[in-house]
């Protein structure tokens, strides 16, 4: 993982996956923000806008930069992936 990578987890409360995924952040010791769409719809607006999906979990990472590559559905192994 880059030292300058930024990772934004997009969640809300009683999803299943989106603990799974702060519980691999938390255990690999990887640093990220998380946007709690609970009870925001205009943050469900802006990943629809972004990437026509209203669901999370969606895993956003940048690479150096303030690009974004987005993660739709992300299980592990591609978070695996994305962040190698």
């Amino acid at each position: 993982m880059s030292n300058n990578q930024k990772i934004i987890l997009w969640s809300k409360n009683g999803c299943s996956y989106c603990k799974d995924i702060q519980s691999y952040f938390n255990e690999q010791h990887i640093p990220f923000s998380t946007i709690d769409v609970t009870e925001h719809d205009d943050y469900r607006n802006i990943l629809e806008e972004k990437y026509g999906v209203r669901y999370v979990p969606v895993v956003e990472i940048s690479h150096d930069s303030n690009v974004y590559q987005a993660l739709l559905n992300p299980d592990i192994d591609t978070l695996r992936k994305a962040l190698s």
